[in-house]
């Protein structure tokens, strides 16, 4: 995000921002669809399948225009919204889908929450591979509020992001992302 804007995790604009990764999942679903996000305070992370690089590319800037237009509609500013920068990997193996699957569903812990608790920014109240003992988080408002709405994310197509990931084992909500490691 740009330097200006801040706050995506503020019920207001993070309740827009998931309603705008709906329309974004319906938009093309057989090209790009959006399997699992969380919004943190200047960013967001996805996980998405797209068929070909062209439809990463229409589809990442077809979201980023409709967050772009939500956000600023509601906090009453207009122009550019997201910075030059973003990144993207192909995961290619069930440990890399896997590890992603804890980077964007866990990030909150990298960001200060200090609770293992389920992100209620993120797509997690959806995501149905977790532990069998973090289900009873479920009960908790926020995640219960989230799981009464339809599901703003689309069912993975790939046997990597359906099942493939699984043969590491399903994510417990004490798991963390691995801090970066320093090249030697």
């Amino acid at each position: 995000m740009r330097a200006a804007v801040r706050g995506l995790r503020a019920e207001r604009l993070v309740s827009r921002i998931v309603r705008a990764i709906g329309a974004a999942n319906r938009a093309r679903p057989e090209a790009f669809r959006i399997l699992h996000f969380s919004v943190q305070d200047d960013h967001v992370h996805l996980l998405v399948e797209a068929t070909d690089a062209r439809a990463l590319t229409a589809g990442t800037r077809g979201l980023g225009v409709r967050v772009t237009r939500t956000v600023n509609g509601a906090i009453g500013r207009r122009g550019r919204l997201w910075g030059e920068r973003y990144h993207a990997r192909e995961l290619t193996t069930p440990r890399a889908v896997r590890n992603a699957l804890v980077y964007v569903l866990m990030n909150h812990h990298k960001h200060g929450a200090a609770q293992a608790t389920i992100d209620p920014c993120s797509s997690g109240a959806w995501f149905e591979g977790w532990r069998d003992e973090v289900r009873t988080l479920y009960a908790l408002d926020d995640v219960r509020r989230w799981r009464s709405t339809p599901p703003p994310i689309a069912p993975p197509t790939t046997w990597l992001a359906a099942v493939g990931w699984l043969r590491r084992g399903r994510l417990g909500v004490d798991e963390r992302p691995r801090a970066a490691t320093q090249r030697r």
